[in-house]
């Protein structure tokens, strides 16, 4: 594996005491990832929708329960795609950046 990543799951959001929505803690979980470019193709049929695609991250298919965010060498991406062969125990990730995110 190339590098470590982590897939974030969104806490949702709390209510306090006088009904203000507050976010709630997001749960991080580590996971090792090897990095591939995204191909041509998948580039610019992501770019026809609007995103700009930045890497394909594999890992272990068990590590992934769905997350929608991950933080890959220091920067916040989404996960607008997954990909599992069906010949093997990975699962692709394909993320872009994620706006709006600091």
């Amino acid at each position: 594996m190339d590098g470590i990543a982590y897939l974030i799951q969104s806490g949702g959001y709390i209510e306090d005491e006088i009904g203000q929505r507050l976010p709630a803690e997001e749960i991080r979980t580590e996971i090792f990832v090897s990095v591939a470019s995204v191909s041509r193709s998948e580039f610019f049929g992501a770019g026809k929708t609007g995103l700009t695609p930045e890497y394909v991250l594999k890992t272990v298919s068990v590590n992934y329960s769905g997350e929608k965010e991950l933080e890959y060498d220091g920067e916040r991406y989404a996960i607008y795609r997954t990909f599992s062969p069906s010949d093997s125990d990975e699962i692709e990730l394909y993320i872009s950046k994620k706006v709006g995110v600091i």
